[in-house]
């Protein structure tokens, strides 16, 4: 039996025939959550003044970034409407904007380490839109916080120097409630971070050097973009049913028989990847989302979940002419619900095996650089060099029906709860769990209580809100933010409904890179886990982090230079736009 139709009886019984009774049990409530909206009723986010470009900032790299509405040929026939990223350079080293020729993904952008780099950043669509740098450690009001978006016709310039080791970024839109849609619709680029460490290497570069921006998406019949459909694609993400890299389908790349440098960045709004070689050839990982690692290591696959990254050293010598080889994403189960999966069952269903793109060798060449053996120093922190060894701050994963949220709360400007306030150049240890059925859930024993929150201990899918009754007293007209907080007791040890609808969540916090400490799973989870386990890269630093259902993952993170608001939210973008996004006040 293959992983992807391989569950647990146990899983099986909680994901079916609990949650089917579950949803048939609770009609009134479901019509009522449905009615709150799709984000969750989430606040409105104030607007802030958009920055302007400072006297006494002298950059060394300058230029305009518009986001603006196009149509471009991404099928055959009629070209596809889009939002896009442009770019112009007004001052730097003329490496700095490339474009993806063809592509709807903005140019990317070359950054060294130690460069002020000053970005004016225009709004030309007809929405609010603001730009954050994802892996990018810069100051709060440069981050692209979405109480910096601008209008439309509105400027906003970002000022910061580049404290970054090489690595591969993002730069996309963080609009309050409208990131997916506007990822989705093509506003997205890589954002490259090169240093002295990376260049002594020689590490293959110019032609040898490609972006693989891996993005899954759904055409109707004019071949423009299907988004959100129902109800159901904002709970489980909106999965695509075509497979684009680089913004084209079928993609392939022609290769000569050495080695290659492939920058692997998923671009998808929810869908996580398996990645293979299809002839059985290790993947050589040599860095990740905070970039290089210590040395290579090899993988028969590796996880990639929205938001992450791969440095991936291809080497093609020896291949003859003519051959060619295939990077597969390959069968896995576990990281939806056994009925979201039924529900994302189509063309391309979650945690199959279908091509992402192909590697021809067209050419044979005789030189090809060699492997290093050593990449980079990393300065790795201890337990013992945290505030806080032995109280980490929780991070609790609850989902709902239209209710995703991170420690019992949804998201709310200026709600921060006392275990979000972070003091500045402090390094914190973190644990990020599912925290179904009340009192912290899986793992969460380590936080005290009165660190938890009033919300957070009482857990559950919606905050606050048992089957029996409404903790606090609260009515459905009483709920804190507008929102249900955590319907946490319907299924007894297993969570009730939060349980059932339990899901892998990729996590990323803004700021500075972290290392992941431990991973834990729970027994129950094993059958699906096995079918993951080995496709996870810790031995670099990361700024997002895939969770699987009933995991328990160990973090440390700086908070180093700069005070103010940093998001954490997850990556899943559906889910971030419902909620499931908080700020960590750095004071």
């Amino acid at each position: 039996m293959s992983d992807f139709n391989k569950y647990s009886r146990r899983r099986f019984l909680r994901d079916s025939s609990i949650g089917l009774l579950a949803f048939a049990g609770a009609p009134s409530v479901l019509r009522a959550m449905e009615g709150m909206g799709s984000m969750g009723g989430m606040q409105a986010m104030p607007k802030m003044t958009p920055n302007r470009a400072s006297a006494n900032f002298k950059p060394d790299v300058e230029l305009e970034l518009f986001c603006k509405s196009t149509s471009v040929s991404i099928l055959p026939g009629e070209q596809t409407r889009v939002q896009q990223y442009s770019a112009k350079l007004l001052q730097g080293p003329p490496d700095t904007l490339t474009e993806i020729k063809g592509s709807y993904l903005g140019p990317v952008l070359r950054l060294q380490k130690g460069q002020k780099v000053r970005i004016h950043l225009h709004n030309q669509l007809a929405e609010p839109t603001v730009t954050h740098w994802h892996g990018l450690h810069v100051p709060a009001n440069m981050d692209g916080h979405p109480l910096y978006a601008i209008d439309p016709g509105e400027k906003l310039v970002y000022e910061f120097e580049v404290l970054n080791r090489a690595s591969m970024n993002i730069y996309h839109p963080h609009p309050h409630e409208t990131t997916a849609k506007q990822v989705y619709h093509g506003l997205a680029g890589a954002l490259f971070v090169h240093d002295q460490e990376e260049a002594a290497l020689e590490l293959p570069s110019g032609e040898y050097e490609i972006p693989i921006v891996i993005q899954d998406r759904v055409f109707d019949e004019q071949n423009q973009l299907i988004y959100v459909r129902n109800m159901h694609d904002r709970m489980t993400g909106f999965y695509g049913d075509r497979i684009l890299v680089n913004g084209r389908p079928d993609f392939h790349i022609d290769v000569a028989s050495r080695a290659y440098r492939l920058r692997v960045l998923n671009g998808s709004t929810a869908r996580i990847y398996k990645l293979a070689w299809d002839d059985g050839t290790p993947i050589t990982v040599i860095g990740v989302d905070g970039g290089l690692l210590e040395k290579p290591e090899t993988k028969p696959y590796v996880m990639l979940a929205p938001g992450e990254r791969l440095d991936v050293w291809a080497d093609f010598s020896g291949r003859g002419e003519g051959s060619q080889l295939v990077m597969r994403s390959l069968a896995f189960s576990g990281v939806l619900p056994k009925m979201g999966m039924m529900m994302h069952s189509g063309s391309l269903p979650v945690g199959s095996d279908y091509p992402i793109f192909t590697a021809r060798v067209t050419r044979k060449v005789s030189d090809s650089p060699k492997l290093p053996t050593t990449l980079s120093t990393i300065n790795w922190h201890k337990i013992s060099d945290t505030a806080n060894p032995e109280k980490p701050v929780p991070i609790g994963i609850t989902e709902g029906h239209m209710s995703m949220v991170l420690n019992g709360r949804p998201y709310a400007y200026n709600d921060i709860q006392d275990i979000e306030r972070i003091r500045v150049n402090t390094i914190q240890l973190m644990e990020i769990f599912h925290a179904h059925g009340g009192g912290g859930g899986h793992g969460n024993s380590s936080a005290a209580p009165e660190e938890q929150g009033e919300e957070q201990q009482s857990g559950g899918m919606m905050g606050g809100m048992g089957m029996g009754g409404m903790r606090h007293g609260r009515g459905m007209g009483g709920m804190r933010h507008g929102t249900m907080g955590g319907m946490g007791g319907m299924g007894g040890g297993m969570g009730g409904m939060g349980m059932m609808m339990s899901m892998a969540h990729p996590i990323h916090l803004h700021g500075q890179s972290f290392q992941i400490v431990s991973r834990s799973i729970d027994a129950d989870s094993d059958d699906d886990y096995a079918s993951v386990r080995e496709g996870f890269i810790e031995s670099g630093l990361k700024d997002t982090v895939l969770v699987m259902p009933g995991e328990k993952v160990r973090i440390i993170k700086p908070f180093q230079d700069f005070k103010g608001l940093f998001m954490y939210h997850c990556h899943n973008l559906e889910h971030e736009d419902m909620g499931m996004m908080r700020d960590f006040s750095v004071e």
